[in-house]
């Protein structure tokens, strides 16, 4: 059968291989990865969790989903693990549901701050419609200012704090966000997906001690297929016996169905890529790269908020974000138009892009590469 949509997927390949890769939030899976998530799995349906199944013949199933659980618990650390949610937005759709009622107060960091559609956002997502949502916001270097977060706290007492970000360029202070739940009783979620493989690879600190929840997805900075996880910790359960319960039934019955077999088990071998002395090399070039490009762009004279982990945002002037973004793919660099802090242009015209090395480290560039790609993009900034 000659099918036109793979056409297009090799078109997609070459086009990947061929172009220079700097959004956050892409990466590169292995091969392994790649062969797990085009196995038979995907003909299996398995509704329920291991040992607890509404259709037979998941005796195979069970084991591969239970190893990607006990995985996934090592190198994270919790104690209890969902390895079902589809992707970043359900798992944070999972936890509220397990935890609040409708109209309850939470608390997230702003979208134009670096936060996340999910953590909140009024109106137009699930987290702003049906929850009462207060929202944190950023200084104008783009840091969380953890005095005005408690302020913001103890006025308005919400049920559930989100720690997590998808724009954010500073290493986030687990401790305190911690302390500031706890001063009203909150639980505290922490939203990892970005930094995730940053965190197993020991190059962020690790929220385990602190949040009662962590969330993330399992690709970016993890290597891994496009899916999630809920990781309840020990103080998690220290908090509610019945956590671990109350997620699992949240994620199913209450919002999916049969979960995707072939990503848990690629999760499992990516799960398993991340627990090597590899992968920790691999996150500390992802650093280490990130800091090269920051300096470089600043040293070229850009505005640049960044970076102590793998991202950074740079304002290239009021609304011209997207434009510079349509240049740089016409280079042949791909990156994401993106707001900046206190950004006074609208979310379809910002004024910065985010930048992020995770992909190209996995393909092996190093200092100078990032050094010599910083110039360039200046170039074509200020071009």
């Amino acid at each position: 059968m000659n099918d036109k949509i793979f056409d297009l997927i090799t078109l997609e390949e070459k086009y990947q291989d061929s172009t220079i890769r700097l959004i956050p939030s892409e990466n590169f899976v292995s091969e392994e990865v790649k062969k797990a998530l085009a196995s038979v799995l995907t003909n299996k349906y398995a509704e329920g969790y291991p040992g607890k199944r509404y259709y037979q013949g998941n005796k195979f199933v069970d084991e591969i989903e239970s190893l990607a659980i006990e995985r996934g618990k090592k190198i994270f650390g919790v104690e209890h693990l969902n390895v079902q949610p589809y992707s970043g937005s359900p798992a944070n759709s999972a936890v509220l549901m397990a935890l609040l009622e409708p109209g309850e107060k939470i608390c997230g960091m702003k979208l134009s701050a670096g936060g996340h559609l999910t953590h909140g956002h009024p109106k137009i997502t699930f987290s702003g419609r049906f929850f009462n949502s207060v929202q944190y916001d950023v200084d104008g270097e783009g840091r969380i200012n953890y005095e005005e977060l408690e302020k913001i706290v103890r006025e308005e007492k919400p049920k559930l704090i989100f720690a997590g970000t998808t724009a954010y360029p500073w290493i986030l202070d687990w401790e305190k966000f911690g302390k500031i739940a706890e001063s009203v009783g909150a639980w505290l979620v922490a939203d990892i997906s970005h930094i995730a493989g940053l965190i197993v690879g020991g190059v962020h600190p690790s929220p385990v001690n602190y949040a009662h929840i962590i969330n993330s997805t399992t690709h970016k900075s993890l290597r891994g297929p496009r899916g999630a996880i809920i990781g309840v910790t020990k103080k998690g359960l220290e908090k509610d016996l019945e956590l671990a319960k109350k997620i699992d039934r949240a994620v199913f019955p209450g919002l999916q169905g049969g979960p995707h077999m072939n990503n848990i088990a690629a999760m499992a071998v990516a799960f398993a890529e991340a627990d090597t002395p590899e992968f920790k090399k691999y996150a500390e070039q992802v650093v280490k790269n990130a800091k090269v490009l920051a300096e470089t762009l600043k040293s070229e004279g850009l505005k640049v908020f960044g970076t102590e982990n793998h991202l950074m945002v740079v304002d290239c002037g009021f609304e011209r974000g997207k434009e510079v973004a349509v240049k740089l793919e016409e280079a042949g660099i791909i990156v994401n138009a993106n707001t900046i802090p206190h950004d006074e242009a609208g979310p379809f015209k910002p004024s910065g892009i985010r930048i992020g090395s995770p992909a190209m480290t996995t393909r092996g560039w190093k200092e100078s590469d990032f050094e010599a790609l910083g110039k360039k993009i200046a170039r074509i900034i200020k071009s």
